[in-house]
């Protein structure tokens, strides 16, 4: 997915997040064992700009599952603070993240098993390469 200098945000923030919650699985796509492997935390960009050059704007998606709603609710509230205060301004050997911020808050979405709830939210992401 990264071109133009850019940063492959997905694959940033799975990295970083499997290492901030351990409990989790964190990927970017959703299989059939999904009731097996809870909690999960989904990590997809769903758009975004770029300046051509090297700074990158991704709007994330990022969707938790979990047995019940609290639970879900819960961890998507952890989520959204890695995100707004624990990524901004942090660095790795590949990326830069800048600013962070929140597109559409945490909130139950729909989901076709209901022997799981899913609460998703969006992210404005600025990132550039290190």
């Amino acid at each position: 997915m990264a071109d133009v200098g850019s940063v492959d945000v997905e694959l940033e923030l799975i990295q970083r997040g499997q290492a901030r919650f351990p409990q989790a699985v964190v990927r970017d796509e959703l299989d059939n064992r999904l009731l097996e492997e809870l909690p999960t935390i989904q990590v997809q960009v769903v758009g975004g700009t770029d300046d051509g050059i090297r700074l990158d704007r991704a709007l994330v998606d990022i969707d938790v599952y979990h047995r019940t709603r609290g639970e879900a609710v819960a961890l998507a509230a952890e989520v959204r603070g890695w995100v707004l205060r624990e990524l901004r301004g942090s660095s790795t050997a590949t990326a830069v993240i800048g600013r962070t911020g929140t597109v559409s808050a945490p909130a139950i979405r729909p989901y076709e098993n209901t022997a799981l709830r899913r609460v998703g939210a969006t992210y404005e992401i600025y990132v550039h390469p290190a």
